[in-house]
This record gives structure tokens, sequence and C-alpha cells, in this order.
């Protein structure tokens, strides 16, 4: 998920030369702003909000907290709405391949906004609410460097079967790691129980707080909707805990990278399908057989017949990270495509990268050969994620 641009291209020249004080007057700010900086966040513009990419703990150590222990990010700036309607999943279901209409009350589905022509516009989280009097509304959150152009394609879309109301008032944090659940049972007891992509509503302090246990780091947690006013405290709360410390962009980045998972802008994008992007799982049985999906006919065809393409995980067999836009070749010096997403993996102590290559290289063990700074440097085939997933499956 995460619509946040490039990191590997966006945020290091940023640390080198500081935040003109011009740019910095136009950033939006999220709930947590003072809150960062009281915690001494070194801030960088990031989709157009001023955001935290490290706190003086340092990108490695925060990412190797976050594996051990439990991290606490801001994600505010990412985009919540409900979506309400008479038929509300099956309007949705005309935007998207995911089977929106099978899923449960307290369900949580990871799906794709898709154009005409089968490419991504972005991914999203979906989730059918359990309360009473919710029957007719979905939860969504989309990318924040995306949320404008998503929820006017959605209301667009769907006007007359549908209504998009977005939630400007809600932050959302995300409290990640193997101490994430027992950590936020003390706080709201019970939630410990909750299964992995499910959701509820808990109330803490008298208001209602939206739980879903999930995340973007390949490890345990929840992602957290709470009132902007209310943010501050409750995070304040988070953190008296020894176990939690806060992270900021940066091990965010190297974190979903060494759980394999994609980032919006570099990895997928509305020139990339579902097959190609290695999401084909995405879309569900019934959604395959009926299809009714934009790009429907362009993916089933993939599906049937192949991509011409495929996302791949990629080892640099040396110790230098190959970013993204590094072109790959074979053995015999031909460009077979380009790195989407590298660097380092602190987790598994060496470089790693994701990227596109034709299908005929895309086997797990195959040789390559990385376009480094104008130097040729040998890399393989890896299998993704680099780290294993340790999401809460009873």
């Amino acid at each position: 998920m995460d619509s946040e641009s490039v990191l590997s291209r966006r945020l290091k020249p940023l640390r080198r030369t500081g935040v003109p004080d011009t740019a910095a007057e136009s950033l939006k700010t999220v709930s947590l702003d003072a809150l960062h900086r009281e915690l001494g966040a070194k801030m960088v513009p990031f989709a157009g909000y001023s955001m935290p990419v490290n706190y003086p703990l340092g990108v490695l150590k925060e990412h190797l907290q976050t594996r051990a222990e439990a991290g606490l990010f801001d994600v505010s700036h990412m985009g919540q709405a409900e979506l309400v309607g008479e038929d509300v999943a099956e309007a949705l279901e005309t935007l998207v391949p995911g089977d929106i209409r099978s899923l449960k009350p307290g369900q949580v589905r990871y799906t794709l906004l898709l154009n005409d022509a089968g490419g991504i516009i972005d991914d999203l989280m979906v989730t059918r609410p359990a309360e009473s009097g919710m029957e007719n509304i979905l939860y969504l959150v989309v990318n924040a460097a995306c949320k404008d152009g998503d929820f006017k394609h959605i209301a667009d879309k769907l006007v007359g079967r549908a209504n998009l109301k977005r939630r400007d008032s809600a932050a959302l944090l995300a409290l990640q790691g193997p101490k994430s659940a027992a950590v936020l049972d003390q706080i709201m007891p019970g939630v410990s129980s909750m299964d992995f992509m499910t959701s509820r509503m808990v109330i803490w302090e008298g208001m209602a707080v939206r739980l879903s246990r999930s995340g973007y780091t390949g490890e345990d947690g929840y992602e957290i909707s709470i009132e902007a006013d209310a943010a501050e405290r409750f995070a304040r709360v988070l953190l008296t805990h020894s176990e939690v410390q806060p992270i900021g962009l940066g091990a965010r980045d190297s974190l979903r990278l060494e759980a394999g998972l994609y980032l919006y802008g570099s990895d997928i994008n509305i020139t990339t399908t579902p097959v190609e992007a290695s999401l084909t799982w995405v879309i569900g049985k019934r959604r395959r057989d009926e299809g009714g999906f934009p790009g429907a006919v362009e993916i089933l065809g993939q599906v049937a017949s192949g991509a011409l393409r495929k996302r791949i995980g990629i080892r640099p067999l040396g110790r230098a990270p190959a970013r993204g836009q590094t072109e790959i070749q074979n053995k015999d010096g031909d460009a077979i495509g380009k790195i989407t997403s590298g660097g380092f993996g602190p987790s598994v102590n060496g470089p790693i990268a994701m990227g596109y290559v034709e299908m005929p290289f895309s086997t797990v063990g195959t040789p390559l050969t990385l376009i480094v700074r104008g130097h040729p440097m040998p890399a393989e085939v890896a299998k993704l994620p680099f780290v294993r997933h340790r999401y809460f499956k009873p």
C-alpha cells in the first residue's frame, strides 16, 4: 500500500539540504506534528505534508526496534472515508477486482482501484464494519498522495449508487511489532484476541476508536483510527510503554521493502496490471468468473495466458544497494527490466530490491546484472518476502 512517492529518491536529498522555509510554509501538518518535533523528529515534506523521516534513534535502530518490540507510526496523511449506499459492496465492485460482497462484518480486505486498461490507480484497504447501524457502509483507507484523486474518482463513478464521506477529522496511527498486541491490550483489554485483517470499534476514554489488525511492516500490529484532537493523548499513552518507540518514514520504507510490500508510485502504478505485479491473488474467484471490473478483459487475459513481465525480489550479491530505476540485464548484457524499490535491509544485513523483468527471467535463482552508477553488479532473483511475515493468524 503506501502511496508515498519513492523514499529512496525523495527523502535522501532532503536529509542533506533540509526544507526551505517557503516550502515548509505550504505543507499540511498532521495532528501529531507538535509531538514529533518534541520527540526530536527530522521533518521532511512528503505527499504534501510535513512528516517525520526519523527520530534521534535513527532509521537503522527504528527498523530493528519494530522487528524486535513495537514501533509507533503516524500515518495520518493517508486518506480515510466511508462509502455509504444500499448496495455499497456491489457498487464498489465496479471499480475494484476484489470480492467485496463476501466481506463479513468486521473483515478487512486489500484491493486495487483500477482504470479501464487494467492499470492500478491505487491500492487500498476496505473494511465492512461490524457495528449495528453500519450495514450499508464500507470504511476505506487510501494512499496519501493519491487520496484526492481517489476520492473524486470513486464519488464520480458511483454517483447515484453510493455517497463518499471523507473522514479528514480522523488521525491514523500504526502500532507495529511483536509486542504491539500485549501493549495495546493493556490500554484496550481484549484486542489481542483480534484476528489478522479484522476490525472493531473500541471505546477509549468515552470515544469510539476503530482498530484494524493490519499494517505495512510484515509484523503483527494494528492501525488505529482516532479523532485528531485525541490522537496526541493516545500516542503519549502508548509511548509510556518501554516497548514502544516512535518510528519515521525511513524505517517504514525499509520494513515494507523487506516484507515484499508495494510502494504505490514505484512498484505499482497505472502502467502495471495486477498480474504483472504478482497481485493476481486479489482477484476473487467469483470476480474471475464474472468479470465486471475495470480492465477485466486485459487482466483476465493475462491470468489465462501470462503477462510479459513480472515483479520479482532481487538480492544484489555485493554490499552496495541498487536504487529505483536501476537497469537490470541478463547474463548476455541485454536490458530485461528495472528496479522499482531498493535499499539496505537491516534485518537481512544486506542490500535488497524489487523490480520488473521479462517473464523468462523471473525464476528464483536466475542470475542478473544490475547497472549501478554505470558499473555492472551481480545479483539474482530472490524469493519474496525477504523476511517472514509474522501476522497474527491463530
